[in-house]
């Protein structure tokens, strides 16, 4: 009888120290799973080499303009902070226009690059200086800059970070992307139109889920088009705004659904049959 119970005591300690296998096939123990930091020595100083450049880039711009009070340079949180903030640098647009578009840049491709929130701002900020046309190819171009950074970034270091943070979500979205391999264009362009999924997700999760760079590319290219209008345009009556839920009423998430269903229309018919 005790023997059998040194069995199973024994035979309960090997199946709790069983190493887990994720989605990807990388094996790794429950007990360094839960207390390691999920990234290396390495991973971080790559992460702060990137850091740094853009920190070097916006001090080179601040080092070329004129020596005035900027203490009004900062993030906007708020369209209150937004409104200061394209007062102030309306003054500047036109006679450092070369200065203003490299930090807005420098700082609009940070932003994507490690996913911090408050973009939509940035391109309030585009329309409001401007214009339509000029601030939505602003937008597009940065916009799909600071994913691309982040998906090659996140192809080098993200992966024990992105599957510590969103495990579950990870999982599904794996598994949509395998079931749309053949028509897998047509699917990021659905979630890049509608908010399905978080653009800061999509950019960091597809390098870990195999998404080839050219589809994913495109697909940011084209899908952050409409999105972009819509709130390009509000920025040109930043002062009607009363909030950032006014940016988007029913009918323009009714608008972005339909044209995400008319991009994805081709790989439901595909799976279908």
């Amino acid at each position: 009888m005790e023997g059998e119970l040194g069995k199973s005591s024994t035979m309960a300690a090997t199946c709790l120290k069983t190493e887990i296998v994720d989605t990807n096939g990388i094996s790794v123990n429950n007990e360094s799973k839960s207390t390691k930091f999920p990234l290396s020595f390495w991973e971080i100083t790559i992460a702060s080499g990137v850091v740094l450049s853009f920190v070097l880039g916006l001090l080179c711009v601040y080092l070329t303009m004129p020596a005035s009070d900027y203490s009004f340079l900062k993030l906007p949180r708020t369209l209150e902070d937004l409104r200061i903030l394209k007062d102030h640098l309306e003054d500047y647009t036109s006679d450092y226009t070369v200065q203003v578009l490299v930090g807005y840049c420098a700082v609009y491709i940070f932003m994507q690059t490690f996913m911090i929130p408050g973009t939509i701002f940035m391109s309030l900020l585009a329309g409001s200086l401007f214009g339509i046309f000029k601030g939505v190819a602003l937008v597009v171009f940065t916009a799909t800059t600071g994913a691309s950074s982040c998906y090659f970034l996140s192809k080098l270091i993200g992966r024990p970070l992105v599957f510590s943070l969103w495990p579950d979500k990870l999982t599904f979205f794996k598994a949509q992307v395998a079931k749309r391999r053949e028509r897998l264009l047509n699917y990021m362009l659905f979630l890049r139109v509608t908010p399905t999924l978080p653009n800061t997700f999509i950019n960091v999760a597809s390098p870990i889920v195999d998404v080839p760079y050219h589809t994913f590319l495109l697909g940011t290219i084209v899908g952050v088009i409409p999105a972009t209008y819509v709130t390009v345009r509000a920025g040109l009556a930043l002062g009607e705004l009363q909030s950032v839920g006014d940016l988007y009423d029913f009918n323009s998430i009714a608008t972005l659904f339909l044209i995400g269903l008319v991009s994805v229309t081709p790989t439901l018919i595909g799976s279908k049959s």
